[in-house]
């Protein structure tokens, strides 16, 4: 596909995703859950985009809807110069074949009962791209670029161990050459040790075959290691965005601070010096999200605006972007 003008991949504007609560015997509606509530950011060719937030706040829906594995609300989803947020599900399928996805649950993201041949082929065959004849090279190729001997392709998914699953699930993901991988949470339920192995091929990928990735995440010092840029998302809204240097060093809005102040630093004197920031309260439902800012309930610089007014997302600074009234 032909490269964007502007060299993003993807433009996300007004993006919301509202699932409809339902009540009785004739499934009235009588509610949205609002799990993404107009967001908008792009993300550029060759670019890995970090997004991070606690577990509800949106992130793995944002995903979903860019895979057009949901239809958002509304908002559009332009990928690589097509708006895919509104087109019909016989029109999406020919551009799936350009986007990849690694899912969070090795095990679970894979058939237990397919060969490996035929997890990691499936994709080629859906999108016709390849006879069956020639089917094992294809996937001894993949699999060679992922770090799996290919004398392994007979066997099923719980003959790999969690680490080799997961490598399995990333060829997969490129079995169709795509453009853009989204990667949801794909090292949370690994090993430590294993974690580091995921990250280093992906980015080894990302070089070799020129990716672009939207990486999910809530272990922020992995996103600090593998992001270009990091977004921060907050019950359904992104509330900054930033270059990774930048976001990790100097963050200006006060959700972004208080998850960095949790995460753990190496060095046991400035450990020992550093104020960690307990937020207030539990993050509210997404259901019956607050009125202006919904992060004013748990912040602690909050005022009376800040319960009136949705805050834009505003640029402070080249790509630094933060949503707040008091920045």
């Amino acid at each position: 596909m032909n490269a964007h003008q502007n060299n993003n991949l993807i433009e996300i504007k007004n993006l919301k995703m509202y699932f409809p609560i339902t009540k009785g015997l004739l499934r009235r509606k009588v509610g949205d859950v609002k799990a993404v509530d107009d967001i908008s950011f792009d993300i550029k060719q060759n670019e890995t985009l970090g997004l991070v937030g606690e577990s509800g706040c949106g992130k793995t829906t944002t995903g979903r809807c860019i895979l057009r594995l949901y239809q958002p609300t509304s908002g559009s989803i332009v990928f690589n110069g097509t708006d895919i947020s509104s087109i019909p599900e016989k029109q999406v399928r020919p551009l799936r074949r350009h986007m990849g996805a690694i899912f969070q649950d090795p095990y679970g993201s894979l058939n237990p009962r397919q060969s490996a041949r035929t997890i990691a082929g499936m994709p080629l065959i859906v999108h016709h791209m390849i006879d069956k004849k020639d089917l094992d090279d294809k996937v001894a190729e993949l699999f060679n670029l992922v770090g799996l001997d290919s004398s392994m392709m007979d066997r099923v998914p719980h003959e790999f161990s969690g680490g080799q699953r997961q490598r399995l699930g990333i060829a997969r993901a490129l079995a169709c050459n795509p453009s853009l991988i989204v990667c949801d949470e794909p090292i949370s339920a690994l090993d430590v040790s294993i974690q580091a192995q995921i990250i280093n091929l992906l980015e080894k990928l990302q070089k070799s075959l020129g990716l672009t990735y939207l990486f999910i995440a809530h272990d922020l010092s992995v996103v600090q290691h593998i992001s270009d840029r990091v977004a921060v998302m907050y019950l359904g809204r992104i509330v900054e965005i930033a270059n990774s240097k930048e976001l990790y060093q100097s963050p200006l809005h006060p959700y972004t601070k208080a998850l960095l102040s949790a995460v753990p630093v190496p060095n046991p004197v400035r450990e020992r010096e550093r104020v960690r920031i307990v937020l207030k309260g539990e993050v509210p439902s997404p259901a019956h999200p607050p009125t202006g800012c919904h992060f004013h309930p748990r912040c602690s610089i909050a005022s009376a605006e800040c319960e009136e007014f949705i805050p834009p997302l505003n640029t402070i600074s080249g790509t630094h972007q933060v949503s707040c009234l008091k920045v």
